[in-house]
């Protein structure tokens, strides 16, 4: 008997489907989409210590990495913007329809048994034999190998999806869904405001996910602690959803504007001058570090000043263009979207922080009596403030954290009666709980860590751990930044 042509695949293949608004482009825009997604992909597996080699085409992407890297591709896969699904694929030779059958019926067969499916093959080169006749022909042998319920084509219980590209043949064995979006790159540069609150963190996903590459900027009016967390949260975004690229942190010093506001002005109109004077000076960091525009959380008419008329004036004081994903968004829908992208443990543990607070704020003031009250203050606050900026390159952010926060003691194996405390995302820890014999181990998110604590034992030492040991080092400095010294950082060695 012949031996079948086929040869199993020993590395995992993903086949990356692309965004729907990026195959309606003109083909030179969508060939430089394309190349920049592909890049990014590359960027992003480089961030995350992960090897995976992809290549293109002209509908679609192939990404290839080493079968125990799987879940953590699938991972990064997931988050990158641009792509809009991507499929887990075992890839295998063929010269006719029972190599195939042989090279896929261990795959798809169990799958149909006791129930109803159809088969769909997709299929692309010269070939003798048409993608409706492969259906045919090989669901009729998947149909006379396994127990099942038939073939329906209308509404069947389970699909089974096959792919042909010239002499090859790709089995699909799983569909993930994508980030969406547009690639991180091409679309330009902004300033996203970050306060740490629910709507700056989803407006700024937001941002990064129609392709604009996004940098960091915060007017720090809580003092450290504040700067700490929303570093945390700026980091957290970037390392999840944009560490293909590098981007700035910016850190604008603004008590004196706040003081002055709450000093000279009408309590009526601090909101809408507190923002005025937030635009100028990003304005001037948008023109030193050349992006485009700035992003905000605003949405109409949640607060006094997100009226229409407000807003109006807020716009009035500067040429750069202000975008806000956000604005017709309800609370809700965004305290719903901060959970479904991991931001709104920082939201819940970190109030938003606003030092201008109006008894009787005016929702639809004068624009003549908002700069009659800013004509108040000194005329350079806004050049002083934008000079006294601090920027740090976002992937220095986790050892920038040392002129905040004291060192603490990172080691590779516990003592006996340390407690390791996971300080990973729910999700995270649930795809990869830990185990580690003779030791309790407390879940403790990392966005919650600051605040919980102090609720344990204070005569045990804890071992914060993260996947990566860059949360939880910054989450140990925090800790010692508060007063508990009862904290080191867990690193184990990786096994080969």
């Amino acid at each position: 008997m012949r031996r079948p042509y086929f040869i199993y695949a020993l590395i995992m293949k993903f086949i990356v489907r692309l965004f729907p608004e990026i195959s309606i482009k003109s083909r030179p825009v969508r060939n430089r989409l394309i190349l920049q997604l592909q890049q990014n992909i590359i960027n992003a597996a480089k961030h995350h210590q992960l090897t995976l080699h992809v290549f293109s085409q002209w509908d679609k992407q192939f990404v290839r990495c080493e079968d125990a890297d799987r879940e953590r591709a699938v991972t990064a896969l997931s988050r990158i913007p641009g792509i809009h699904s991507f499929q887990a694929v075992t890839e295998f030779t063929f010269q006719n329809f029972d190599d195939i059958f042989a090279g896929c019926r261990d795959i798809l067969g169990p799958r149909i048994e006791g129930k109803t499916f159809a088969l769909r093959v997709k299929r692309r080169g010269t070939h003798e034999f048409t993608s409706q006749q492969a259906e045919r022909i090989l669901g009729g042998m998947f149909k006379a190998h396994y127990p099942n319920k038939g073939v329906n084509l209308s509404h069947p219980d389970v699909t089974l999806n096959i792919e042909i590209d010239n002499d090859t043949a790709f089995v699909i064995e799983e569909n993930y869904k994508g980030m969406g979006g547009f690639p991180i790159g091409p679309q330009g540069e902004v300033l996203s405001l970050l306060s740490g609150g629910f709507d700056s963190g989803v407006s700024t996903y937001q941002a990064i996910r129609r392709g604009l590459r996004v940098h960091y900027l915060f007017f720090n009016m809580g003092g450290t602690a504040h700067e700490l967390g929303v570093k945390q949260e700026a980091y957290y975004l970037w390392d999840r959803y944009a560490c293909s690229h590098r981007v700035k942190f910016v850190t604008v010093p603004f008590e004196p504007i706040v003081g002055q506001i709450l000093e000279r002005t009408h309590h009526g109109v601090r909101g809408v001058i507190l923002k005025r004077m937030m635009m100028r000076v990003g304005s001037e960091i948008c023109r030193k570090y050349g992006a485009e525009g700035l992003v905000t959380g605003e949405s109409v008419g949640q607060v006094s000043s997100q009226t229409l008329t407000n807003l109006s004036h807020i716009d009035a004081v500067t040429d750069t263009l202000i975008l806000r994903p956000l604005v017709m968004m309800d609370k809700q829908s965004i305290i719903d979207e901060a959970e479904r992208i991991g931001t709104a443990g920082f939201a819940e543990t970190m109030p938003e922080y606003c030092g201008v607070i109006s008894d009787h704020p005016n929702v639809c003031p004068r624009r003549s009596f908002v700069e009659e009250e800013e004509a108040k203050m000194d005329p350079d606050l806004v050049a002083k403030a934008a000079a006294a900026a601090r920027t740090v390159d976002i992937k220095d952010i986790p050892e920038d954290t040392n002129r905040l926060a004291t060192e603490v003691e990172t080691v590779s194996e516990l003592n006996d009666g340390d407690v390791i405390l996971d300080v990973r995302s729910p999700d995270d820890a649930a795809k990869a709980p830990l185990s580690v014999p003779e030791h309790e181990i407390i879940c403790m998110p990392f966005y919650r860590t600051a605040k919980d604590f102090g609720t344990l034992d204070k005569l045990k030492t804890y071992a914060l751990y993260c996947d990566q040991g860059v949360m939880s080092l910054m989450q140990a400095r925090q800790l010692k930044e508060l007063g508990h010294h009862n904290v080191k950082v867990w690193r184990p060695e990786r096994k080969a």
